[in-house]
Order: C-alpha cells, then sequence, then structure tokens
C-alpha cells in the first residue's frame, strides 16, 4: 500500500525552513504530494553555537546560506519517491537555479542508473516567477581563519597539516563527528567545530518499507553545513580536499555520466562557489585545496605525517560501525585503493600497522584489485581514484624490493595489459594539474607543501 502511494506521488516541495542564529538550530521543511495524499519530513541540523550573538549582517548572510541549505538537503527526501516535479518555494538567481538543477539530476545519476529511473536526469525544477531578494552585503572570506572539513581520511588530514604548516591557523570542521574523526581531531590538537545532522525519523521507516533509495550528493550537503557554520563563526573560507580524480565518471548511462563522487568533483564545486556569492554575498567561501592533485600525490604527502597513524581511516564500512577499535573493514574497494596508494611511500610494516592487515599478501583481494586497474570492470561506485593511479601505484611497487614479491603485486602485475603500462609510463599523475579555485594564499600554502 505505501509503495502504491509512493509510486504516485507527483510533486516534491519546500515549504518553509527556520533558523535560530543564536543556539544554531535549523529546520527544514518538505513535502511529497501525490493524488492518494501527502507525506512530511523535517530535518533537524545544529550548528555550534557561536560564542557572542551574531551581528545583523551575519544572519541576514546566514539566513541565506540555509536557504541553499534547505533546497539542496531535500535532495535525501526526494529520492523515496523521485516525482516528476521538484517545486522551488521562491525565486532564485541563475547560479542558485543550476546548483539545485545539477543536485538532483547529476548528483542523483547513481541512484537513477541503480534504480532504473532515467527522468531524474533530466528533472528540471520549476522556479516561481519574479526576481529573487538582493543578496547582502558582499564580504571577501578570505582573510579568516579557515574552516577545514575534517573526514578521517588522508586527505583531509594532508589539507589541515599543510594550513598549519603555513600558519593559516585551521579551524577542524565535521558534520556528526563519529569516535574515528573524534580521534583524527585529538590527534591534531586543534580545537575544532562540529554540526549535528539529523534526518527525519520518517525517512528511515519508508526505507525499510521498501522506499526507492540509493547513493546522494551529501557532500554538497554538509557543505552548505559548513558555509553555514563559517558565516555564522564569522571565519573564513571552507577548506574541503577533494582531488581531481573525483570527477572522473565510473560510466556513461543513457548519454550521462554516472560519477559516486559528483559532489566532490571541480562541476560541484563551482556551482556550489557561484551560488553562495550569488545567494549570500560570500566571495571565496568555498574551495578543494588539494583540486590540482592526484589521489597518489596526496597519498605521498600524507606518507610524511605520523602522528596519524593510530587514527587514521578511508574505510566507509568502518565509519558506518561507529566503533574506533576498527577503522579500516580491509575488504572494500576503498581500502583496497588507500593501500595501494600509501604503498609506495612508506615502509611495509609502518602501513601494515595503520591497516591491522597486508592486503596485498592476500591472493582473495585480487578480483577487487583487478577493477580499481580497469581490468573486466567499470570503476568501483566508491571514493577511488583513477585507473591510471592504481596502474602507476603498481608499477612503483613492482620497483620496490619490499613490495616486488608480494603474492598480490605478482598477480597484477601479470595481468595489466601492455597498453595499461604505456598510459602509465606517459601519466602525470605528480603534476599538479586542472581547473582549480584556491585563493592566492591557500595556493602558495600547497606550493610550499608540494616542494
Amino acid at each position: 500500500m505505501l509503495n502504491d502511494q509512493l509510486r504516485q506521488m507527483d510533486s516534491f516541495s519546500f515549504p518553509s525552513y527556520s533558523i535560530d542564529a543564536g543556539t544554531g538550530a535549523v529546520a527544514l521543511d518538505y513535502v511529497l504530494r501525490g493524488p492518494g495524499g501527502e507525506l512530511r519530513f523535517t530535518e533537524r541540523i545544529t550548528l555550534p553555537a557561536p560564542v557572542r550573538p551574531p551581528a545583523e549582517a551575519t544572519v541576514a548572510a546566514l539566513h541565506r546560506v540555509v536557504e541553499l541549505l534547505h533546497l539542496v538537503a531535500g535532495v535525501s527526501y526526494y529520492k523515496a519517491a523521485a516525482p516528476p516535479r521538484l517545486v522551488l518555494p521562491r525565486p532564485l538567481g541563475p547560479a542558485a537555479t543550476a546548483l539545485v538543477t545539477a543536485v538532483y539530476t547529476k548528483g542523483l545519476a547513481e541512484y537513477a542508473y541503480r534504480n532504473e529511473l532515467p527522468h531524474v536526469l533530466e528533472l528540471v525544477p520549476e522556479v516561481p516567477a519574479g526576481s529573487p531578494e538582493p543578496a547582502p552585503a558582499v564580504v571577501d572570506a578570505t582573510g579568516g581563519r579557515p574552516l577545514s572539513a575534517v573526514g578521517g581520511g588522508k586527505d583531509s588530514i594532508v589539507t589541515l597539516e599543510v594550513l598549519r604548516r603555513a600558519g593559516l591557523d585551521p579551524v577542524p570542521f565535521s558534520v556528526n563527528p563519529n569516535p574515528v574523526i573524534v580521534s583524527v581531531n585529538e590527534a591534531s590538537g586543534l580545537p575544532a567545530l562540529a554540526a549535528r545532522r539529523i534526518l527525519d525519523p520518517e525517512l528511515f521507516a519508508l526505507n525499510k518499507a521498501g522506499a526507492l533509495n540509493g547513493h546522494i550528493p551529501v557532500t554538497a550537503i554538509n557543505s552548505l553545513i559548513a558555509v553555514a557554520t563559517a558565516v555564522l563563526h564569522e571565519l573564513g573560507p571552507v577548506v574541503m580536499s577533494n582531488e581531481r580524480s573525483a570527477s572522473d565518471p565510473n560510466l556513461i548511462w543513457n548519454g550521462h555520466q554516472v560519477n559516486h563522487q559528483w559532489s566532490k568533483g571541480v562541476e560541484a564545486e563551482a556551482l556550489l562557489r557561484d551560488a553562495v556569492t550569488e545567494h549570500a554575498g560570500r566571495v571565496e567561501p568555498y574551495f578543494s585545496l588539494l583540486r590540482s592533485l592526484s589521489e597518489l600525490h596526496i597519498a605521498r604527502l600524507f606518507a610524511q605525517f605520523t602522528r596519524y597513524d593510530d587514527v587514521v581511516t578511508s574505510c566507509n564500512r568502518a565509519f558506518r560501525l561507529h566503533d574506533p577499535s576498527v577503522r579500516w573493514c580491509g575488504d572494500c574497494p576503498k581500502c583496497r585503493f588507500v593501500f595501494l596508494a600509501l604503498a609506495p611511500f612508506m615502509s611495509r610494516e609502518r602501513l601494515t600497522h595503520i591497516f591491522g592487515t597486508d592486503l596485498l599478501a592476500d591472493l582473495d583481494q585480487v578480483p577487487g584489485y583487478l577493477e580499481l586497474l580497469g581490468i573486466d570492470a567499470h570503476k568501483p561506485f566508491e571514493c577511488v581514484g583513477e585507473v591510471e593511479e592504481s596502474t602507476v601505484a603498481l608499477g612503483l611497487l613492482a620497483e620496490q624490493e619490499q613490495w616486488r614479491d608480494a603474492p598480490v603485486v605478482r598477480a597484477l602485475v601479470a595481468a595489466v595489459p601492455s597498453q595499461g603500462w604505456v598510459a602509465a609510463a606517459d601519466s602525470d599523475v605528480f603534476t599538479p594539474a586542472g581547473t582549480t579555485f584556491v585563493p592566492p594564499p591557500y595556493a602558495k600554502a600547497l606550493t610550499a607543501a608540494l616542494r
């Protein structure tokens, strides 16, 4: 009965939102409607409360960021039914409209692919006629203390340390920090800020009852929560740690790119920056410090920071366990890729200590590594590097005495076709490249770290 009702839903809308700037409490309301009735949801977010009452201009900018967050966070509830109409509550400028459109189409491309919903890829939001309200006074965020997003993995650790070494005094930030993230923040020794995001329990009930479900562009949501926090606390830009391979799609479906990491890619970064500037008046509000680097290059940088060996993790399965004693599952694409990426740049003993196991000694890992190398499968739907990076890493291991005779290394070297080695030989994985939005003071800090 419920599934029949969900299938008949024909619109998704955004009736209201609220924010208390003194406490950081945010409420975001959503409605799915159809001939059989409606389903209402309320998401609650708690930003870290400011130490003093915010200025009037700060509150005005905060409201405009939360307006964007309201629209973007709705993707979590839209996907329960994927109706053909997305009805926005108010007029928007072109940059904000472009961000929302992309979040519900490109950000849901993997969800659409897995659920066979091609109409999602063509969704066009219905924007009310009229002119959007003028944005608040323009504020250049470049000079304030950076709010550095921390996810517990090697990439965000590298960003935090690059900013620290450059004297930029970063503030670690996370949404719903689990014990792993808390441990990383403690290892950094830097006072951190955190926000809480609580999805409406009704959504979990729908999922349990068989509603449509799948991957969403959660980085876009968390990024706007971070921008809202930076505004409320009168900090500088939000600094992310998304690398250039995040823009690399997994496959093409119905003429559209399907990218598991779309909201970490450079297109999403540009759209969010433009929308926040247009709608909330913040200049240089958000960027990824590591955008020009490959995953392999970031792994080489991470190898110099030993203080995080006992706390770092990039395994999404381990994150879901909420158990700080289990940091790596040892049997997922992310674990395999990170182990492979780090192996050329640290001792086998150190890497095995970090993971608690030696993945390159376990022949059962070979099929998963073949996927990372693009052999007999597309790149996994995970946050992993490009096929070329995996091949380069493997080539480096084949030249090192400590790794060349590892059972998995031997098996993979034999499996890579000659053209794979040719591509690896011509690779520029250690040359910064591509579009980047890093402001000059931060670009200088990254350049110093790469020397």
